[in-house]
């Protein structure tokens, strides 16, 4: 539930990633084409959706989709 949530803020906030592009595995900017403002208006889309916050500690060691959804998954189940 949390990746097809994530992949729809992904591909609504940064109009040139493809969707068929992101899976768990790929890496927000070697595969994705992300560079950091893009990472971060996904970060605050995210915090915006799922009603939490991201620490920026955390936010720096979000690599792949896969490392989002962990932590997305982390900070639900920590309110």
């Amino acid at each position: 539930m949390e990746f097809e949530k994530l992949k729809q803020i992904i591909t609504n906030e940064v109009s040139h990633v493809d969707a068929d592009k992101i899976t768990p595995e790929a890496k927000f900017v070697d595969d994705l084409e992300m560079d950091s403002l893009d990472v971060v208006q996904v970060v605050m889309a995210i915090e915006s959706e799922f009603g939490i916050e991201v620490p920026d500690d955390a936010a720096e060691h979000l690599i792949t989709v896969q490392d989002a959804v962990d932590a997305i998954k982390k900070a639900v189940a920590a309110n």
